[in-house]
C-alpha cells in the first residue's frame, strides 16, 4: 500500500503510486517457512557432525581461538573477548548463546576430556558460570588434537556469513570427540543424546576396525564395554547400551558410588562421593528433604554436602539408629537422583544429513575422516617438498658456478633482464631464477652448501615416504593408526565408572528393613561362604559355601583374584601392595544371587565403597585372617619373599603391616602356603623361577623378608604366587611382552600360554629360567600369572579377553594379542 502523505507535503499523484500485490496460500507459506527454519535449526546449531563431534559453534570458538592463537602454552584471555571475535567473525548470533558452548567445552563434569581450559568460574553442578567479563580461557591441549593440521589443507574451507573470512566445513579431529565427549541437542522434530565414553577404549576400538575393516559389533564392544561418565560412578544394566550400540537408541541406568562409614562412634551413615551423569549434590539434598517430608523415605536424620576441593564430592547421608544402611540406600536411588537414567539417541550429521548410527558407523565415520585427514596432508607436505626441493637444487647450481652467477646479475640491466639470462645460462625454472635473485650472500659459505646438501637429501627421503603412503592403501592406514595411538598415549586417562550387568543383591531387604520407624536391621545368620574378589577389584560373597567355579557356579563377567572360605559374621584380609593387611567385614559385602546358570560377579561392591585406600596403594588379594590358616607368602616387586605366621594377626586392629618395605619397593603378591607348597616368581626380564616353600622359614610382622629371586639392573618382579603341592600338572603360565615404555593399559601385547611344568626348579636367589623370548619392539614383560587352568583374562572392564592356544615350547616367542589384558584369574 502507499504510505499517507504526511500534513507538511503535498498528497502523490495516484499516476505515480506504483501497487504490487501478490496472493499467497498461507498454508504454503507456513510450511515452507518451518521446514526452512527446521532445515537452519539442524544443520547450523543443533546436532553435531559425526566427524569432529562439533556443533558449529562449538568448532568456530576452537577454531578462532585458534586463530587468536590462545594455545595452551600461552596467558588466559577474558572470555568476552573470545565471545566478541567468534561473534563478529563467524557467528552472527547472541552472545549468551557463544558464551554457554564456551563454558561446557571448560567443564570436566560435563565432558570426559574438556577442550577449553577455562580461568574463573565456569559453573558447577548446580549452579552457573560467572559473566564472560569475570572469566578467562584458552584453549586446552586436547584442542590442538582437534585442530592440528589446519593450514595444510586436509579439511575444506568455507565463507563465513558475510562472505569476508573463511571457516572450515570440518576440524581435522584426531581425538574421537563425538564417542569421548558426547553430544546433546534438540532441534526441530528430533533431538541427540550421546553418551561420553573412554579415550584409550574408543581408540583401541578404531584401530581394530582399521586392521580389521569387517569387524562386527560384538568384537568393537570387546574394546569399548560401554560409556564412561566424567564424574566415574556405576552404570547398572548393560542392556540398554547394547541396544544403542547396534541400533543408536537405548538407556542405561546410572547410579552414585556410596560406602557406608561411621559417622560418629553409635551412628552409621552413606558416603556419595560420585552422583550420577550431570546430578549435582544440591539437587539430591533437596529430592531426598522432600523425601522425608512426604513420608517416602525414612530412617534419615541428615543429609550434607562436605564437598571441598580437597577431598572432592563427599555427600554424607546420616542414618538413624536401628536403619540398614544398605535398605535406606536401596531406597535413596528409587526416590532420589542418585539414580539416574540417561536415554542414548545417537544422532549426528552425515554428509550434511542427520543420520542415528550405532558404534561402528560412528567409528567408521571418524576413521575415513581421519582417512581423508591423513591423506590430504600427505599430498600437501608431498607438494610443499618437492617445490622446496626445486629451489634447492637450483640454489645449489646456482653455488656451484656462484661467480658466473654474479657475473650474469652484474652484467644485466634490471631484475627482469637478470631472471631471463640467468633462466637461459644456466636452465632454471622461473621459481628457481627468482629465488637465486633474492639470494643473501651469507647463503654463499661452504657450510650452507653442506646444509643445503643436506637438506636436498632429507626432502628426497621425506618425499619418498609420502609418495609410499599415498600410493599403498595399507601404509596410509597404518599411519593413521599409528596418531591413533600417539593421542591416546597423550591424552588417555583410566576409566572413572564402574559397568554392572546387575545391581546385585544386598544381604537384607529393603522392604522388611523399611516398614516402620522403629525398626531393626533383620539378623543375618552366621552361615558358611565364599568372600570373593575380582580382577577388576570387585567384591562379593556367595549365599552358600559351594565353591566358586564348581557346582554350576561359574561366573560370565570377570575373573576372580581371591577367594576366601568364611562365614557371613566373619572378617578376612585385603593384602595391598604396601605390605598391610585391612580388615574386611565378610557382613559388609553384597551377596551374588544364587543360581544354576552363569551369575555375574558384576553384581559385586566396588572394593572402595568398602574400604580407603593411602594414594598409590594397590589392592592384590584376599587372604584369610583364621588363626590355624597357613602361612601367608608375599613376594615384593625388588625380589624379596617372606612367610607370616596366621597366628601373628593382631585381633584388635583394621589395619597392620605384615612386612617392612625398602624405600621404593611395593608387593605385588601374596598368598596362603604350606611348606609343601613352592613359590614362583616371575620378572621384567621374562625370568621364571621356582623353588621349595620351606626354602623359607616363617617371620614376624616386623621382620623384612629374605632373598627370593636374583634380579638383573633395572628389572623387577612382575608376578609373584604359590603352587600347591598336588597342583603342579593343573598349573599354566601366562606371559604377555611388550615396550616398557608405553602407557599402561593401552598395549596388548604378546602373549604366550605355556605347562607349568615345562620350567625346571632352581634354589632360592637365583636368577630362574626364560619363560619368553622378546621380538622386535619388546623389551619387557608387562604381565604374568601362574594359576590353576588355562586363566580367564579379563580387559579393563570385566570383559573376557581371549588368550592364544598353550604353546609346548618354554622359551617360545608370544603371539599378538588384540586387546589389552588388565587381570587373569580364576574363571
Amino acid at each position: 500500500m502507499a504510505r499517507r502523505p504526511s500534513a507538511s507535503k503535498a498528497p502523490l499523484d495516484p499516476s505515480e503510486v506504483h501497487e504490487k500485490i501478490i496472493d499467497i496460500d498461507v498454508t504454503t507459506e507456513m510450511e515452507g517457512s518451518f521446514l526452512e527454519y527446521a532445515y537452519s535449526v539442524i544443520y547450523a546449531r543443533a546436532l553435531p557432525d559425526a566427524r569432529d563431534g562439533l556443533k558449529p559453534v562449538q568448532r568456530r570458538i576452537l577454531f578462532q581461538m585458534s586463530d587468536m592463537g590462545l594455545r595452551p602454552d600461552r596467558g588466559h584471555v577474558k572470555s568476552a573477548r573470545v565471545v566478541g571475535e567468534v561473534m563478529g567473525k563467524l557467528h552472527p548470533h547472541g552472545d549468551t548463546a557463544i558464551y554457554d558452548a564456551l563454558v561446557r567445552l571448560a567443564q570436566p563434569f560435563s565432558l570426559r576430556l574438556p577442550l577449553v581450559d577455562g580461568h574463573g568460574n565456569f559453573g558447577s553442578l548446580d549452579d552457573g558460570p560467572a559473566a564472560p567479563r569475570y572469566t578467562e580461557a584458552r584453549l586446552a591441549t586436547s584442542a590442538m588434537a582437534m585442530t592440528v593440521g589446519l593450514d595444510e589443507d586436509v579439511v575444506d574451507f568455507i565463507p563465513n556469513y558475510d562472505n569476508k573470512l573463511t571457516q572450515p566445513e570440518v576440524l581435522p579431529s584426531a581425538i574421537p570427540n563425538l564417542l569421548v565427549n558426547g553430544a546433546a541437542g534438540i532441534a526441530v522434530g528430533m533431538a541427540t543424546n550421546m553418551a561420553p565414553h573412554n579415550l584409550v577404549e574408543v581408540v583401541a576400538a578404531a584401530q581394530h576396525l582399521i586392521k580389521h575393516p569387517t569387524a562386527d559389533l560384538e568384537a568393537l564392544m570387546r574394546f569399548i564395554p560401554g560409556p564412561d561418565l566424567p564424574g566415574g560412578g556405576k552404570i547398572v544394566g548393560l542392556d540398554g547400551i547394547r541396544d544403542a550400540y547396534r541400533t543408536g537408541r537405548g538407556s542405561f541406568r546410572t547410579r552414585a558410588t556410596a560406602r557406608v562409614e561411621n559417622i560418629t562412634a553409635k551412628r552409621k551413615g552413606i558416603v556419595f562421593t560420585e552422583l550420577p551423569y550431570l546430578v549435582g549434590p544440591e539437587k539430591v539434598i533437596e529430592k531426598i528433604a522432600e523425601g522425608v517430608k512426604s513420608k517416602k523415605l525414612v530412617g534419615i536424620t541428615n543429609a550434607t554436602d562436605l564437598t571441598d576441593r580437597a577431598h572432592g564430592l563427599r555427600l554424607v547421608v546420616e542414618i538413624k539408629t536401628g536403619f540398614n544402611p544398605e535398605a535406606v540406600l536401596e531406597q535413596l536411588y528409587k526416590v532420589t537422583p542418585l539414580e539416574d537414567s540417561f536415554g542414548i539417541n545417537n544422532v549426528a550429521l552425515v554428509e550434511g544429513q542427520p543420520r542415528t548410527l550405532g558404534l561402528r558407523e560412528l567409528l567408521q565415520v571418524w576413521v575415513d575422516h581421519r582417512i581423508d585427514v591423513v591423506r590430504r596432508r600427505s599430498s600437501y607436505r608431498l607438494a610443499k617438498r618437492k617445490e622446496r626441493l626445486h629451489l634447492v637444487e637450483g640454489l645449489l647450481l646456482a653455488i656451484v658456478d656462484i661467480d658466473e652467477v654474479i657475473q650474469v646479475i652484474r652484467t644485466s640491466d634490471d631484475a627482469d633482464t637478470a631472471r631471463t639470462r640467468l633462466r637461459e645460462v644456466f636452465d632454471l625454472s622461473e621459481p628457481q631464477a627468482e629465488y637465486i635473485l633474492e639470494l643473501r650472500l651469507r647463503r654463499l659459505t661452504k657450510f650452507s652448501r653442506l646444509e643445503l646438501e643436506k637438506e636436498q637429501e632429507a626432502l628426497r627421503l621425506e618425499i619418498a615416504q609420502l609418495e609410499e603412503i599415498l600410493g599403498d592403501d595399507a601404509k596410509l592406514r597404518a599411519v593413521v593408526s599409528a596418531e591413533m595411538k600417539e593421542v591416546a598415549k597423550t591424552y588417555g586417562t583410566p576409566r572413572r565408572t564402574i559397568l554392572l550387568e546387575s545391581a546385585g543383591a544386598s544381604p537384607t531387604s529393603a522392604q522388611g528393613v523399611l516398614g516402620t520407624v522403629s525398626a531393626v536391621p533383620l539378623e543375618v545368620e552366621d552361615t558358611p561362604c565364599w568372600a570373593l574378589m575380582s580382577a577388576t577389584g570387585l567384591l562379593a560373597r556367595t549365599s552358600d559355601a559351594t565353591e566358586p567355579g564348581t557346582g554350576g557356579r561359574r561366573h560370565s563377567h570377570d575373573a576372580l583374584r581371591g577367594t576366601v572360605l568364611a562365614s557371613v559374621r566373619s572378617d578376612v584380609g585385603l593384602v595391598t601392595s604396601r605390605g598391610r593387611i585391612v580388615r574386611l567385614s565378610v557382613l559388609d559385602l553384597p551377596t551374588l544371587p544364587p543360581t544354576d546358570g552363569a551369575p555375574s560377579l558384576s553384581g559385586g561392591v566396588p572394593l572402595s565403597e568398602i574400604v580407603s585406600l593411602e594414594p598409590g596403594e594397590a589392592p592384590l588379594t584376599i587372604v584369610s585372617l583364621d588363626p590355624d590358616a597357613p602361612t601367608l607368602a608375599l613376594g615384593t616387586a625388588g625380589g624379596v619373599v617372606k612367610r607370616v605366621l596366621a597366628g601373628d594377626m593382631p585381633t584388635n586392629r583394621d589395619a597392620w603391616e605384615v612386612i617392612s618395605l625398602k624405600e621404593g619397593d611395593s608387593v605385588v603378591g601374596a598368598a596362603p602356603v604350606t611348606d609343601q607348597d613352592e613359590l614362583v616368581f616371575v620378572s621384567s626380564d621374562a625370568n621364571l623361577l621356582h623353588f621349595d616353600a620351606s626354602a623359607v622359614r616363617p617371620q614376624g610382622r616386623s621382620a623384612a623378608g629374605m632373598a627370593g629371586i636374583k634380579l638383573g639392573p633395572d628389572q623387577r618382579v612382575t608376578f609373584f604366587g604359590v603352587v600347591e603341592a598336588d597342583s603342579r600338572d593343573l598349573m599354566t603360565v601366562v606371559t604377555i611382552a611388550g615396550s616398557a615404555d608405553a602407557l599402561p593399559g593401552t598395549q596388548a601385547g604378546a602373549g604366550k600360554v605355556t605347562p607349568y611344568e615345562l620350567y625346571p626348579g632352581k634354589g632360592r636367589a637365583t636368577g630362574g629360567v626364560r619363560a619368553q623370548r622378546f621380538l622386535k619392539g619388546e623389551d619387557s614383560l608387562i604381565f604374568a600369572w601362574v594359576g590353576r587352568g588355562p586363566g580367564r583374562a579379563v580387559g579393563s572392564a570385566g570383559q573376557p579377553v581371549d588368550l592364544p592356544p598353550v604353546d609346548q615350547r618354554r622359551d617360545g616367542s608370544g603371539a599378538p594379542l588384540d586387546v589389552p589384558i588388565t587381570a587373569i584369574g580364576v574363571g
